[in-house]
């Protein structure tokens, strides 16, 4: 088997066990990449060539780098760094099967595919482990720098597989292959562990320490390996030979631990104990022997080296203490357990735990590709935030603000002012305040600009409502579908769930767009019907001065007194004051909007996006992540939200005064003027009529932008539901397919089920008659002369209907015929069982006629003649 030839392989380097690579097919993982890109992002891909062709050239290079060097482990790294870093801005499913075939376990040949690039980064990782074991294996193990070196790879190999274990398997998505699962993971994990403390050990052999020093290491080597081995146990990957060289390296280690600790007796004139621990070191070392048959030759020269050495020592110590020191042996249970000296850790290298901060322009793993690349989370987000930007703005804002001016311009209308001022101030031709609203209303083209908005707004509202109805449809055509096929194939074959339970969030949509437009069409009635209550005088306003001058009677020159006058002053006074106010929200309106307007959250989401990519690389952006940033940026508008108390306030004050200035204004007027009630009247109107007609512009333009921001989401709306369909019918394809096969399939059964039944029936019929002629010719004699019908009631038995057999073609045997015998032509005899079956014909002289000289008879043919019919004669 293929596992067989990797492990002969890996077990003939020596006493070391090193992680062989995972193996996989090439391919171009720009393509994928490119696809989805064109499909799911504003940005077109030929932006990315650079990056995707440095995708498809990293992935050689790291699934290529099979030799053990520090080179491949560079190219591991910034292929796995790059695909963490990818993790945030593309889907795990993005499109591309990569294949992976196991490096360990009895499959090594069958390749394990997944559309998955965390699939793809354990896989990397994986390889990244067995590179750093390769290389820890090939260093010279025969000089100290080397041993370290070899010690500090072991550890990062080990980090690599904890990493693996902790950071990638649990995010894959789907159950880990089956060399990845928990118990082959651990077991790995504590191997190479195991093998870097036994660097360690061999370190402090070179080095000649204590032998205390070199006990307390040989224990944790000990300790590490039957760790390993206990987890390789639970595995169903790791191959029965590693199991018995962990097995085997537990004992040989256990044996150098306690061989160590009896040279440290011997120094310490511990002769009792000196025996005892050489006891159980030669007990270890028989132990690990028993593994021969597994072992490879390396483990089996350390350990017949070390057997060796401890029997001497043995027979040595045994003879020292009998004849010299008489130092009773204490008993293994008595011994103390020999300390451990820990000097390995799994150590997971900063290219792997911290990959993502050392991509950059001039980063040690390389620029991040695509870092450009918006992710589509992130366009979602900027849409969030400018419709919230746009809802505090334009309703909390700018509304009340219209609002204000809506009520101080209702509360002027009902006091009758302006006109009622003007037309005491002006007896004569046009106040000059309805001159400027007139050539405004004249130089925006009037009435014509109003409907013009109209029909524009029209435009979008019946774009809008077209792939609203387009949606509709698309959704009602799939029901209809699916309907269709739960009636054609039932609802126990057809199980998936309507649209309603597959896609609640896009079916809750019909019903608040359809919500949103009726809201939207009354208020476009109401704005229509402003619009034709006041259509004629504000058409009258973008006429001609003459037109207004006959549509305003002139009135007589009134003398004011003093008392009028002043009143007149200071009802004057508080209308410009009303008009500074509504000029200054004018322009804070229009402030407002501007600074909405380059409000632009883009680069601070992008920012926030790196920092979420550098911190948590392998969760993919979604747009709650932004909610803090969305709830500091709009705090640049509490400054415009306080001044509306202030706006309040003010305007409050101000409906006083106008209140105060208006009454004494009448009570003026009623002792000193008598200006005509008709001018007024007419002055006032044209006034209250540029005023809706300043408020329809409002409206209208507030409808243009409900319309083409619900045009947005409305198209979003038709998107997901074409992209919903089409998945539902392919889905429909597939399970149509399948269901109809199933019940082919089932038809096919019963039918070769009635088939076998019939067959099985046809036979039991047949044995059932071969049985009952078997009884007949065996029956006694006296018992076959009894009538069938008899025996049937003395026995209660049923006699089943024989089933029609073809008659035979050949004659029967000329043996079997009897010679015919005469019978009177008008005897009739009913057959009888036991009586022959004799062939019709004219009687013929028996062989007594021979006797009395007659002519001898023709011979009988055997063989029967249908016209000569068939005769019974009783016996």
């Amino acid at each position: 088997m293929a596992e067989t030839s990797w492990t002969t392989r890996t077990m003939q380097n020596g006493n070391i066990l090193q992680i062989p690579f995972r193996r996989t097919h090439n391919i171009q993982l720009s393509e994928p990449i490119r696809k989805y890109i064109e499909t799911k992002y504003d940005q077109h891909p030929d932006t990315f060539t650079r990056d995707l062709e440095v995708i498809d050239q990293l992935r050689k290079e790291a699934v290529n780098s099979l030799e053990p060097h520090s080179s491949g482990v560079t190219k591991l790294q910034q292929y796995a760094a790059q695909l963490v870093y990818m993790s945030g801005k593309f889907p795990v499913d993005i499109g591309a099967d990569f294949a992976w075939m196991p490096s360990l376990g009895y499959h090594g040949n069958h390749a394990h595919t997944e559309n998955n690039i965390r699939f793809e980064l354990a896989n990397v990782l994986f390889n990244l482990a067995a590179m750093y074991s390769q290389v820890a294996l090939a260093s010279n193990r025969a000089t100290a720098d080397g041993l370290k070196s070899a010690a500090a790879n072991f550890c990062f190999a080990a980090g690599v597989i904890s990493y693996l274990k902790t950071s990638i398997i649990p995010e894959l998505r789907s159950a880990p292959p089956e060399d990845m699962d928990t118990f082959t993971l651990e077991g790995l994990e504590a191997l190479m562990l195991a093998q870097a403390q036994e660097c360690f050990w061999q370190k402090a052999v070179k080095d000649g320490l204590k032998d205390a020093s070199i006990a307390k290491l040989a224990a944790k080597v000990s300790d590490l390996y039957s760790e390993a081995g206990d987890w390789a146990l639970k595995s169903n990957s790791i191959s029965s030979p590693w199991i018995h060289h962990m097995n085997a390296k537990h004992h040989h280690f256990a044996a150098a631990g306690q061989y160590r600790a009896a040279c440290d007796c011997l120094e310490k004139r511990k002769y009792g104990e000196e025996v005892a621990r050489l006891r159980d070191s030669l007990n270890c070392v028989n132990l690990a022997l028993k593994e021969s048959s597994y072992i490879n030759r390396a483990v089996q020269a350390d350990l017949n080296g070390l057997r060796n050495r401890v029997q001497e020592d043995l027979k040595r110590a045994e003879k020292d203490n009998d004849t010299i020191y008489l130092i009773p042996e204490p008993p293994k249970s008595e011994l103390k357990v020999l300390d451990r000296a820990s000097m390995v850790s799994a150590r997971v290298p900063k290219e792997v735990s911290h990959s993502q901060e050392m991509l950059g322009d001039h980063g040690a793993l390389g620029r991040p590709l695509f870092a450009k690349l918006v992710p589509y989370s992130v366009h979602v987000a900027a849409s969030i935030y400018a419709d919230r930007r746009d809802r505090l703005v334009n309703q909390n804002i700018i509304a009340e603000l219209d609002a204000m001016t809506t009520r101080i311009q209702d509360l002027l209308s009902s006091l009758n002012l302006p006109g009622s001022l003007q037309a005491l101030e002006k007896p004569l031709g046009l106040p000059p305040s309805l001159a400027s609203h007139a050539d405004e209303v004249r130089q925006a083209n009037g009435v014509h600009q109003l409907h013009a908005i109209i029909a524009d707004t029209d435009k979008v509202k019946g774009n809008v409502r077209q792939m609203y109805q387009d949606g509709i449809d698309l959704l009602r055509t799939e029901a209809g579908e699916d309907e269709a096929a739960r009636r054609k194939f039932g609802t126990e074959r057809w199980t998936r769930p309507t649209a309603t339970d597959a896609v609640p969030k896009l079916i809750s949509q019909v019903s608040d767009i359809d919500g949103y437009l009726k809201q939207a069409d009354t208020s476009d009635r109401l704005v229509h019907e402003k619009l034709g209550e006041n259509e004629s005088l504000i058409r009258l306003l973008g006429g001609t001065d003459r037109d207004l001058e006959d549509y305003v009677p002139s009135s007589r020159r009134a003398t004011m007194t003093a008392k009028v006058e002043r009143a007149a002053n200071t009802l004057r006074a508080t209308l410009n004051e009303v008009n500074r106010l509504e000029s200054r929200r004018r322009k804070k309106v229009d402030t407002l909007k501007m600074k909405a307007k380059e409000d632009d959250v883009l680069p601070d989401l992008l920012r926030e996006t790196s920092r979420l990519e550098r911190e948590y690389p392998m969760q993919p952006i979604a747009a709650a992540q932004f909610e803090t940033l969305f709830d500091t940026r709009l705090t640049k508008y509490d400054a415009d939200t306080s001044e509306l108390k202030n706006e309040e306030t003010e305007l409050d004050a101000l409906s006083q005064r106008i209140r105060q200035a208006s009454q004494a204004f009448q009570s003026a007027r009623l002792t000193g003027e008598t200006s005509s009630g008709g001018r007024e009247t007419a002055l006032q109107n044209l006034e209250n009529a540029y005023s809706t007609y300043k408020q329809i512009l409002r409206d209208l333009d507030t409808g243009r932008q409900f319309y083409n921001s619900l045009g947005t989401i409305v198209s979003r709306f038709r998107d997901d539901c074409r992209n919903f369909v089409y998945a539902r019918r392919t889905e429909a394809q597939g399970m149509e397919t399948d269901v109809s096969n199933a019940m082919a399939g089932l038809q096919l059964q019963q039918r070769n089920s009635e088939s076998l039944m019939a067959q099985k029936h046809a036979q039991g019929q047949a044995q059932q008659q071969q049985q009952y002629r078997h009884q007949q010719q065996h029956q006694p004699q006296n018992h076959q002369q009894t009538p069938p019908q008899a025996r049937m009631m003395a026995q209660h038995e049923p006699l089943q209907a024989p089933m029609p057999q073809r008659p035979q073609q050949q004659p029967p045997p000329v043996a079997s015929v009897q010679s015919p015998v005469s019978v009177p032509t008008t005897q009739h005899t009913t057959w009888q069982e036991g009586m022959p079956i004799l062939f019709g014909g004219t009687s013929q002289v028996g062989t007594g006629a021979k006797a009395n000289g007659a002519p001898q008879p023709q011979p009988v043919d055997g063989r029967w003649d249908p016209a000569q019919g068939v005769r019974f004669v009783p016996r």
